[in-house]
């Protein structure tokens, strides 16, 4: 229960709750202005002070960031974990709550103690798990229930519902909320199987997947368009088969850091070795000429001059003989010094040759060893051509596996998503048939408080439906404004009873006057008397906030007055609102 709410704001009036009804009155005076309406008495703020302590968001048009509220903290005591609790919070540090509590030390989270002030802080998501854990045991579903399961702010809204969205259906809180969000909700809160709401929201998020490729994709022919399966398949198991080898290859690769010197060197060593093995062939054909010089290399024979010169017909003296073998011997001579030089050339070149072969051997052998370096390494710049080449086939091959699932969601995923829709049907089928007495329980609660209102009361109808569970609720004879409020009463009414049955709910049921407004005499005593009995059955404290001149038919003994509250608010004065001031 709520034991009171407080602020900061010197003007703003405290209010005091008792454990059953409470009751929040505003009078409006005879001589109150246009300006000076119901609303600045501040009745509506009360439940957005209870929103905003309950981890509720503090958006840009919030009443907490106005100028002359900004810089004041609101508050709340009440019973969370079995202890009783203060909050506070204000629009100046929206994102954090300031806690205080016997029993804060068994909480999932722990306050961070404030070295300032020596207050106990949390963030505002943390709290909003604290309140989950224990209003509503979320903590319990594990940290599965994720994406679409049941929150503690979509249950919580059931409890606290604030105009005018949560006025237009029973089993909705918001206007805009998706099915999902109303379907897990409820479902959770009657006790029965959420999880086949949160998947029914998942196939609707692939059929919507379905929707939006088919409409990227156009008319015309899908399967030329996205590719046929069997293709894509093929064309994916070769790729990835590449795509491995190609990785295999990156992972081989060793870089070299000097890549680029060692081949200059290796060239420069082919260069050189060219060049010496030229020479040596020039050499060596010098070499041969030598040899072959030498070897022809002899003085010419008397006898071969005597005929030459007989042949002449010219007889040589005997002193003309002696002169010749003096020239013999002279050209001998001459001949034997070339033969000598000659033999020193072919030695020379033969020399070269030997001094050639020697670094020859050695300028291969450093060319050989930087070839098998180069074999064996890369350079960086190759390494990183491979990794992008590398990243590019890794690419196309996504593209393919991405055209692969579209084809199949194109060719068959409504079809599959069909069947998963009748499986959840049946799951809610089987669901309904075993919760049967919970769900009973449910549909009697609630036409037990619609027979107390009208003599034709409203039927509570959970259905089952291919789109998922459906809360109906239906009424005979035409359905006025009034009748449709009071709808929205005996539901909330009915999830009191049902919730607090399972352990869960956060103690107390909240209405606004709103509610009430179309609503005739002696159906708001009605409803104020049930809102007592069900508060009284259940332990759950029930409050609402009225307009002093709001008709009203009470049964029996009933005393409103025992549970009006102490404060009355009042538009009629600047002063008489819940702020104790007049803004906006």
């Amino acid at each position: 229960m709520i034991y009171r709410v407080f602020s900061t704001m010197p003007t703003f009036k405290e209010l005091r709750f008792g454990r059953t009804l409470n009751v929040l009155m505003s009078d409006k005076s005879e001589d109150a202005t246009a300006k000076q309406t119901r609303n600045g008495a501040g009745k509506t703020s009360l439940l957005e002070i209870i929103h905003f302590l309950c981890a509720g968001d503090c958006t840009e048009d919030s009443i907490f960031l106005l100028p002359e509220l900004r810089n004041f903290r609101f508050g709340m005591e009440f019973d969370l974990g079995g202890s009783v609790v203060t909050v506070q919070r204000g629009g100046e540090n929206p994102k954090e709550v300031i806690v205080a509590g016997a029993n804060t030390a068994a909480w999932p989270i722990l306050p961070e103690m404030s070295s300032e002030t020596g207050e106990g802080v949390l963030p505002i998501r943390s709290w909003e798990r604290i309140l989950g854990h224990f209003m509503f045991k979320l903590d319990s579903l594990g940290k599965g229930y994720g994406t679409y399961g049941p929150t503690f702010r979509s249950l919580f809204s059931y409890f606290v519902r604030r105009s005018p969205g949560g006025f237009s259906e029973p089993h909705v809180y918001f206007i805009q909320s998706k099915p999902v969000a109303w379907q897990v909700a409820v479902t959770y809160l009657l006790g029965l199987d959420w999880t086949i709401p949160q998947e029914w929201q998942v196939v609707r998020d692939e059929e919507d997947e379905i929707r939006k490729l088919k409409s990227a994709v156009g008319e015309g022919d899908l399967a030329e368009i996205v590719g046929k399966k069997a293709e894509l398949r093929s064309d994916i198991a070769t790729r990835e088969i590449a795509l491995e080898r190609f990785q295999a290859r990156i992972e081989n690769f060793q870089v070299l850091p000097d890549f680029r010197q060692y081949e200059e060197r290796a060239n420069e060593l082919t260069t050189q070795l060219a060049e010496m093995l030229n020479q040596n062939a020039l050499d060596l054909a010098l070499a041969s000429n030598l040899e072959t010089a030498i070897a022809e290399e002899r003085a010419p024979e008397i006898a071969d001059l005597d005929r030459m010169y007989k042949e002449a017909g010219v007889v040589l003296a005997s002193q003309t003989l002696r002169r010749f073998d003096e020239v013999r011997s002279f050209h001998e001579s001459v001949i034997s010094n070339r033969r000598t030089y000659l033999s020193a050339e072919l030695a020379a070149v033969q020399r070269r040759i030997a001094n050639r072969n020697l670094t020859i051997d050695t300028l291969d052998g450093e060319r050989q060893a930087a070839l098998r370096l180069l074999r064996s390494h890369g350079a960086l710049d190759q390494f990183s051509k491979l990794q992008a080449e590398f990243g590019k086939r890794t690419a196309e091959l996504e593209l393919q596996r991405k055209r692969f699932t579209a084809a199949e969601k194109i060719e068959g995923g409504l079809a599959k998503l069909k069947i998963r829709r009748q499986q959840l049907f049946l799951r809610l089928q089987q669901d309904y048939s075993e919760q049967r007495s919970t769900l009973n329980s449910a549909i009697v609660a609630f036409q037990d408080i619609s027979k107390r209102l009208y003599e034709t009361p409203a039927q509570f109808r959970p259905t089952e439906t291919n789109n998922g569970p459906q809360f109906k609720i239906e009424v005979q004879g035409e359905r006025s404004p009034g009748i449709s409020h009071m709808q929205i009463f005996c539901f909330d009414l009915m999830l009191t009873q049902i919730a607090a049955a399972h352990g869960i709910g956060p103690g107390f049921l909240v209405h606004d006057s709103h509610l009430f407004d179309p609503v005739d005499a002696r159906q708001v005593g009605i409803a104020l008397q049930l809102g007592l009995e069900v508060s009284e059955q259940t332990g759950v404290q029930y409050i609402t906030t009225f307009n002093s001149d709001k008709q009203m038919e009470f049964e029996g003994n009933f005393k409103l007055g025992t549970y009006i509250l102490s404060t009355n608010l009042t538009d009629a004065t600047e002063t008489g609102g819940l702020f104790g001031i007049r803004f906006g």
